[in-house]
């Protein structure tokens, strides 16, 4: 896979070439952000093995320069660290702890509460919580109060929707879908990193802007885009894995709907589809001749939907880990 947002999946899957069509634009930070991570990571030793920590370095780096195309280098290195914690965060403690000891990603997951709620308190021990606390404190350095409270907020809601999801990943079937519709833009941290934008490329919406439906209803397509592009793209590796079948999509729409998984995953691409053209409909709304909050929004809730679809093609949805 190289990162073409073409899949190696045999079932059918969506297409975009109307809504985002390529190529997608990448900024030219990705091996300074690569180093940082590299260095940030011998500080921080999140990840069991150098096999896994090279694949979410690639990934992240190379995503990163495409999800802020125009970052300046040293935020884009911030935003990808952070990134790259919460994509860790997932494959060490919540993927493995929804199989065998759900109890601890609660323990865990306290641990960080306390740092999200003691910003000035440097915790000790454990890497993940060292590494977060590190990570708000330049977070909070460049962002407003506000700003900096809309990230906090976000990865609560992220951390609460990973314990969730490893409380029902063994029975999918006892989900209801409107529920999973919900919670799956924070397992997929659409919303953290739609927080961060605003923190990394220097605006602020006011709040009569963030409260326009034209705004709402292109954050919504894209958060839902994020997660059902991951579910697509992942499904049959996640499968593979067994015995229970993926808690994704697909699994709910069959439940749903009855059928093949394969109608499911065609009634899924057209989800993804109309999401697709409700995002550049507001895209298009929202973006004006002269610079503004709103254009510069807009274009960056571009770049997050473009970085998603890249990173469908990228070889860590060959391998064992969960997609980002």
């Amino acid at each position: 896979m190289t990162g073409t947002g073409e899949t190696a999946t045999t079932l059918p899957g969506p297409d975009f070439a109307a809504a985002f069509p390529h190529p997608f634009p990448a900024g030219p930070h990705s091996r300074h952000t690569e180093r940082g991570l590299i260095g940030w990571l011998e500080e921080h030793p999140l990840l069991p093995s150098a096999g896994a920590r090279s694949v979410l370095v690639d990934i992240t780096s190379h995503g990163a320069s495409r999800t802020f195309p125009t970052a300046d280098p040293d935020d884009l290195v911030l935003f990808a660290e952070l990134l790259l914690w919460l994509t860790a965060f997932d494959d060490v403690h919540a993927e493995v702890n929804a199989v065998k000891d759900a109890v601890a990603l609660v323990d865990h997951t306290g641990e960080l509460m306390l740092v999200l709620a003691h910003g000035d308190r440097r915790p000790a021990g454990e890497p993940f919580p060292v590494a977060l606390h590190g990570l708000l404190a330049r977070f909070r350095a460049r962002a407003s109060p506000a700003a900096y409270l809309r990230l906090t907020a976000s990865l609560r809601d992220t951390l609460l929707a990973l314990v969730w999801e490893a409380h029902h990943v063994a029975e999918p079937g006892k989900v209801a879908l409107a529920t999973y519709l919900a919670m799956r833009p924070h397992t997929v941290f659409v919303r953290t990193i739609m927080a961060a934008a605003e923190i990394v490329l220097g605006y602020e919406l006011t709040d009569t802007e963030r409260d326009l439906a034209p705004v709402r209803r292109l954050e919504t397509a894209v958060a839902n885009l994020a997660g059902w592009i991951n579910d697509l793209a992942s499904y049959e590796r996640e499968a593979a894995r067994g015995p229970a079948r993926p808690l994704s999509l697909p699994t709910l729409l069959q439940a749903r709907h009855g059928g093949t998984i394969e109608e499911s995953f065609a009634r899924a691409s057209r989800m993804c589809e109309d999401e697709a053209a409700t995002a550049r409909q507001e895209i298009t709304a929202l973006t004006f001749d002269h610079p503004n909050t709103l254009t510069t929004h807009a274009r960056a809730l571009e770049d997050i939907t473009r970085s998603f679809i890249w990173h469908t093609g990228h070889a860590r949805y060959q391998g064992p880990q969960r997609g980002l």
